[in-house]
């Protein structure tokens, strides 16, 4: 049985004024997952799942800004979502360039391309490289937008790229070899630069990282959510988020 509307909000702002501003994460990583299910529940076309996931995804970005978290890693295509038919992948880079489109029409957003873009349409590199490249005056939200996107191969360009800047820079490989260090790696990741995320949030009820933020995520929080992320709502954010300020974390101590 549902709450009534008017306890279910008094439920939310409650919930949110118990919030301490100091534990509120710095850096969120979101694993969007459910659309095609959710779609199913209404016997819906999954495109229609996609496009309200999509949705979402702007929704949330609000509760992010209004909330104070800095940075936001979005995991919206897997290099492994690539496999499936073309034409639900026609109509889901059709959706992500119009999510892009809406990112580009927030000047306080900033977004970070994260993944292979020769995987994708040349429309949809395009506008992630525009997209890039701009700069907000003011900045409120960094987002990390990984489409694409492979944990494994993220590693594997890091070390690609930073075998190359050595033999670029005429150093001795067998030297690197025996020195080489967490943070040599770390300067050559996507997200180089960049706080690792203190929570990762997964929705629909999977347990698992599916090779998100694989190297990045080492020490981070996770909290997994039953609910689908076209249904995520705002109180299950905050829910989350209650329950990563009562962890004690320990980076592996």
């Amino acid at each position: 049985m549902e709450m009534p509307g008017f306890l279910y909000g008094f439920y939310e702002r409650k919930l949110q004024h118990s919030l301490d501003p100091e534990r509120i994460p710095k850096h969120i990583g979101v694993m969007v997952d459910g659309n095609r299910r959710w779609a199913r529940q209404f016997n819906a076309p999954t495109s229609q799942g996609h496009q309200a996931g999509a949705d979402k995804i702007h929704e949330f970005l609000g509760w992010c800004q209004e909330l104070g978290v800095k940075v936001v890693t979005l995991y919206m295509l897997s290099t492994d979502n690539m496999n499936r038919s073309g034409e639900e992948l026609d109509l889901l880079m059709g959706i992500i360039a119009n999510t892009l489109d809406r990112l580009d029409e927030d000047a306080e957003i900033s977004v970070h391309a994260m993944g292979a873009p020769e995987l994708l349409p040349d429309y949809l590199a395009e506008r992630l490289n525009k997209l890039t490249a701009r700069t907000p005056a003011h900045e409120k939200l960094h987002v990390n937008v990984a489409v694409g996107y492979g944990g494994r191969r993220e590693i594997v360009d890091a070390v690609r790229e930073l075998l190359h800047d050595a033999v670029a820079r005429n150093a001795d490989i067998g030297k690197l070899a025996d020195g080489l260090s967490v943070d040599d790696i770390s300067r050559f990741l996507y997200t180089r630069g960049q706080p690792d995320p203190d929570l990762v949030i997964r929705t629909s009820g999977e347990q698992r990282l599916s090779g998100f933020l694989m190297w990045q995520s080492a020490y981070s929080e996770f909290y997994f959510c039953e609910a689908l992320w076209p249904a995520f709502r705002k109180v299950d954010f905050l829910r989350a988020l209650r329950d990563y300020a009562g962890r004690q974390r320990r980076y592996g101590s």
